[in-house]
């Protein structure tokens, strides 16, 4: 009796978790170098936040010529470039003697980083499967929620023992072997390998069972885009500011920084059991009311953040926005692949996380000078909120995937 070999697509998956996983461990780690950066050079919040918003405003903005670049040449090479940039970044970055070397180092380099392999490798994950999409996203997205738990305590606990340089370069290193690991195993889609998605029969013709999709000019002169591209901006004004700010915010009402850090890894644990848990639900109600219930799950808990001072509360908070948060970026690839196919997938979701950039970039830091004008954070997390209740409300008018593409079709 002979073995099945494991399905090549699941590699796949498993580089895409290891090259998000190496990318937001390094991001999301920047909440335990706020009090360390705010010391060194002496600056206020919403200039520390800036240097987080730098590289997030640059790796959602970049995800669309990084999706353009990886439909055309394959994701491996763009995928490991990109984790090599992060190296990059941050051993610049450990070198600073000004907060604007920190910006060019650490913004650029973390942006452009993970701008560059993010997309290229959430989307070659789409096109090795349908049937088992949800469950492969759901795993492969899993590597941001991992990156979360493990980045920030992590870099809490380097930075006490060697200081915020050496910890930098540190983390440089890990860049370096995610980079060769996940560009190992990611790789395109099955057609190029004589395969099928979902490990299926071939066809009698040897065609792939993908659906050749929208391109990308057809896909942004459709109504579900512009829809996606909406929600996801609003969103994200808020979606960032507890990354960056939670921290900061637990010592400011007495509950000390290491309490702060550990907020950061529920978010992650939230996160990483969010995308799980909420990627099966989509079965039930369909990824468009699953991506609908996200906002108004964030919403609600931003609204609970704003009331929130004691210790209980907090950590509900981070489990909670951190499953929400979880889902949304897990259901958003696989709803824009149905909507759109897999044809130029790459780049049409790397156009709709163009919008998040402007959002990463400006959310974080109004919440910063919002606290150094008025001493709090509550009306900027408030407008959080409220920004993900209109998204909600305009992905309930969406149309259903499968009645859209009916639409679409010519009649008989």
């Amino acid at each position: 009796m002979t073995r099945r070999a494991v399905f090549a697509g699941w590699w796949v998956v498993a580089g895409a978790f290891l090259c998000m996983l190496t990318g937001y461990a390094v991001a999301y780690s920047f909440a335990a170098f706020f009090g360390a950066l705010e010391s060194e050079f002496g600056a206020r919040r919403g200039e520390i936040s800036l240097v987080f918003s730098i590289s997030a405003f640059l790796y959602f903005l970049l995800g669309f010529p990084a999706g353009l670049i990886a439909d055309r040449t394959g994701p491996r090479p763009v995928v490991v470039g990109g984790l090599l940039l992060i190296a990059l970044g941050l051993v610049a970055a450990a070198q600073a003697d000004t907060l604007w070397q920190v910006y060019a180092g650490y913004g650029l380099g973390v942006g452009l980083g993970i701008g560059f392999s993010y997309v290229p490798s959430v989307a070659a994950v789409q096109r090795w499967f349908v049937r088992r999409r949800g469950t492969a996203s759901g795993i492969a997205v899993a590597g941001i929620g991992v990156g979360t738990l493990v980045g920030a305590p992590v870099a809490h606990w380097l930075i006490a023992a060697i200081g915020w340089r050496h910890t930098y370069l540190v983390l440089a290193a890990v860049a370096v072997a995610g980079a060769l690991l996940s560009g190992w195993l990611v790789r395109p889609g099955p057609e190029r390998y004589g395969l099928t998605p979902d490990g299926d029969p071939p066809l009698p013709s040897g065609a792939s069972t993908m659906p050749a999709g929208l391109g990308l000019g057809e896909a942004v002169r459709s109504g579900p885009f512009w829809s996606i591209y909406a929600g996801a901006l609003l969103m994200s004004f808020g979606l960032f500011v507890p990354f960056v700010h939670l921290a900061p915010y637990a010592s400011d009402v007495g509950l000390g920084e290491g309490f702060g850090v550990l907020l950061i890894v529920l978010l992650g644990v939230g996160s990483t059991v969010g995308r799980f848990l909420f990627a099966s639900v989509t079965g039930w109600i369909g990824r468009r009311l699953s991506f609908a219930l996200m906002y108004v799950g964030a919403a609600a808990m931003l609204v609970l953040w704003s009331q929130s001072t004691s210790a209980p509360a907090l950590v509900a908070f981070a489990l909670l926005f951190g499953a929400f948060y979880g889902g949304f970026v897990a259901i958003a690839p696989s709803l824009a692949a149905d909507y759109f196919g897999g044809r130029a997938l790459g780049s049409v979701i790397g156009a709709l996380y163009s919008g998040v950039a402007f959002g990463a970039l400006l959310g974080s830091p109004v919440a910063g000078y919002a606290y150094d004008f008025f001493q709090s954070y509550t009306g900027a997390i408030l407008a959080g909120a409220a920004l993900c209740l209109v998204s909600f409300a305009i992905t309930l008018a969406m149309p259903e995937p499968a009645r859209w593409l009916a639409a679409r079709r010519p009649g008989p």
